[in-house]
Order: structure tokens, then C-alpha cells, then sequence
């Protein structure tokens, strides 16, 4: 609770006015550092109307002359963010989880502003899958979505959120439904995000499924590689936790009515929930299928143990003829059959090579050799 009162005291205190100089925007940062501010503009009719701005002239001019302001942010510090959540009156709670990251994806309801948290998703190419590769990269984009403001908050090196304003600048008459409309479209872009790392798994599942069910005598691992097999099950659990949680906040964006979203957006974010829906399935499915093939793997080196135990057990086997018969006529006694016999050495070496030919052949016919 005291960080939560800390929070509260950081954002109260009146906020001195600095100038704007190329976008960048923070009460407390020294001017000759980077803001956290990415962008900052203010649009009316779906068409931008302001460059250079920062958040505290963005508001003023959009309840002056209508429009709304959209702000990025890139891993803001408490001191940074305390001024524009002053600014747009923005819930402590919401703030300090935005600051902090390492949320769950979530969608809250603070007043007039929608908090809304989405789990990026990159995947990591590698050269070769092995027991220490990285498989999925995750970050975090944070939406506060207001009446007449969006802002957006974005943790992680991926995700980034310069492509996507630049395509909804594009399209002016969908950006003119207002910031519901650039919180569909950053839901839409995450959770195609999902669909590409989940195509991507799916390929190193399969991989690794053919490692496993493959000839050992065609130069694969014999049983696969259960280490490989496990680091991909604990980066699918990273996915997973990634997808699950959504599918809640998308459902209530795309079936509750919200005074927050536009009605013909809504319908959008239908779509975006069919797609999520999928991708939990497809992710889903991989933890069953990894599930399978862990087993089959465990299941496949029990047999390989138990083929080699059985190898040695016969040839162990073969190996005791000569050394027991050896040790019968090593022992120190006058009266033995054959002792005497002048073709009893060459005899004893036939029989000797008779009996573990015989041996083998019968290990071989049975599978044990």
C-alpha cells in the first residue's frame, strides 16, 4: 500500500509546464535526456492535425476543438508518467501497473477510461532448436482508453506501434471512429502477432516430432532429445499465458455494450476474438501434443535401456559357456573324463565354439541380437 500512496503523492503535485521541442514531453526529465513520449499528436476527422505537441497541449486542444489525442510511450519511469496521468486524471492502480509491467492481460474499468493490458508475442529465430533456445520473446502494450484521448503504453523491444499509426493515418474514416477504433486495431495487431508465432512453434513441434518418431539408424537422435522437447513445453506455457487471459477482455470489447467503444467497432473486435479463440485452441493443443511426445520420447528410451540390457544379458550369456568350462578344466584334479586324451584340447575348443554358436543363433532368431 505504500508504493500505491507513494504513486498517489507523485501524481498530485502541480506539473511545471516545459517547452515541446520535437515531440518530446516530461515534466521532470532533465531536457537534454530522451522523453519516453514516442509520439504525441492530436486527430480530428480521422486526419491528423497537430505535430510536435505534447501531452498537456494535445488535451487542451482537443477539448477546445474536438478530435482526440493518442500518445506513445515507450517503458516510461514513475517520474515520467506522473505528469500525464495528472493530465488525463488517469487511476493510480492503472498507473502504477502500467509503469511496473508485468501484468496479466486484462481489461479494467476505472471512471471514463478503459485499462486495457496486451501480451506482445515475438518469435526468436534460431538456427537449430536445442535445450537452451529461446523460442518466444514477450512484452507488453497498455492502453488507456478515454473519450477523447488514447494513451499507450509499451514495454519490451517488440511491439512496436509506429507501423501501426502510420496505417491508421491511412485510413482516415476508420480513425475517425475515435480511440476505440486504434484499440481495435492494436488488439488486431497483437493477436495477428499470435497467429505467426503459433504457425512458427508449430513448425519447431513437428521438427522435433519427427526427431522422435524417426530411423536411429538414419543418423537422428535415437528417442529425440527430451531437453529440447522440454524447453519448447515451458516456451508454449509462456505463449499460453500469453493468449488465455485475453480471451475474457475480448470477449467483453466485442458482446458488452461499452460508452467508451463505437458501435460499428465493436463488431470489429468479434473478429479479433474469433482469431484469439483459435490461436488458444491451436496453443492448446500444443501443450497436449508436447504432452505425447515427451512420453513417447520417455516411452522410447525405457525400450532403448531395455533393448541394450538385453543385448548384454545375452552376450553375457555366450561368454559364460567357455569361462564355465574353462573353469571346470582349470581345477586341480588327477581323475577328470578326457583328461588324458591326446585329441581332448581341441575337442573341448569345438565343443566350446559349438554350444555359443548355438546360443547365439537362438538369441538372434528371438530378437535379442
Amino acid at each position: 500500500m505504500s508504493m500505491i500512496r507513494d504513486l498517489r503523492a507523485a501524481v498530485r503535485p502541480a506539473l511545471r509546464r516545459v517547452p515541446v521541442q520535437g515531440g518530446v514531453y516530461d515534466a521532470t526529465r532533465d531536457p537534454s535526456t530522451s522523453s519516453a513520449v514516442v509520439d504525441c499528436a492530436v486527430y480530428r476527422d480521422g486526419k491528423r492535425v497537430s505535430e510536435h505537441v505534447g501531452p498537456a497541449e494535445a488535451l487542451r486542444r482537443v477539448r477546445a476543438e474536438g478530435g482526440f489525442a493518442w500518445i506513445g510511450l515507450h517503458e516510461p519511469a514513475e517520474h515520467e508518467f506522473a505528469g500525464i496521468a495528472r493530465e488525463f486524471g488517469l487511476h493510480p492502480l492503472a498507473v502504477e501497473d502500467a509503469v511496473h509491467a508485468h501484468q496479466r492481460p486484462k481489461l479494467e474499468r476505472y471512471d471514463d477510461t478503459l485499462f486495457t493490458v496486451f501480451k506482445t508475442i515475438h518469435y526468436v529465430e534460431h538456427a537449430e532448436l536445442t535445450a537452451t533456445s529461446e523460442v518466444v520473446e514477450t512484452g507488453e502494450v497498455m492502453c488507456f482508453t478515454g473519450p477523447d484521448f488514447i494513451i499507450t503504453v509499451r514495454h519490451g523491444g517488440q511491439g512496436s506501434l509506429r507501423a501501426l499509426r502510420h496505417r491508421l493515418q491511412d485510413d482516415p474514416q476508420l480513425l475517425a471512429k475515435g480511440p476505440s477504433a486504434v484499440l481495435h486495431a492494436i488488439a488486431d495487431q497483437v493477436v495477428d502477432g499470435y497467429i505467426a508465432v503459433a504457425d512458427a512453434v508449430q513448425d519447431d513441434i513437428d521438427e522435433v516430432e519427427i526427431d522422435v518418431f524417426s530411423d536411429p539408424g538414419k543418423g537422428s537422435r535415437r528417442g529425440g532429445d527430451a531437453g529440447r522437447i522440454y524447453q519448447l513445453k515451458r516456451e508454449v506455457l509462456e505463449f499460453k499465458r500469453a493468449v488465455t487471459p485475453l480471451i475474457r477482455p475480448m470477449q467483453l470489447l466485442s458482446e458488452r455494450p461499452m460508452r467508451l467503444v463505437d458501435p460499428d467497432i465493436q463488431k470489429y473486435f468479434r473478429d479479433v476474438a474469433d482469431h484469439l479463440a483459435r490461436v488458444h485452441e491451436q496453443v492448446v493443443s500444443f501443450d497436449d501434443l508436447l504432452n505425447s511426445i515427451l512420453q513417447a520420447n520417455l516411452a522410447q528410451a525405457s525400450v532403448a535401456q531395455n533393448e541394450d540390457m538385453r543385448k548384454i544379458t545375452s552376450w553375457a550369456a555366450i561368454f559364460a559357456v567357455p569361462t564355465m568350462i574353462a573353469g571346470i578344466y582349470g581345477m586341480n584334479f588327477d581323475v577328470m573324463p578326457e583328461l588324458r586324451w591326446k585329441y581332448g584340447y581341441p575337442a573341448v575348443l569345438i565343443v566350446t565354439v559349438a554350444i555359443c554358436v548355438t546360443i547365439h543363433r537362438g538369441f538372434k532368431r528371438n530378437g535379442w541380437l
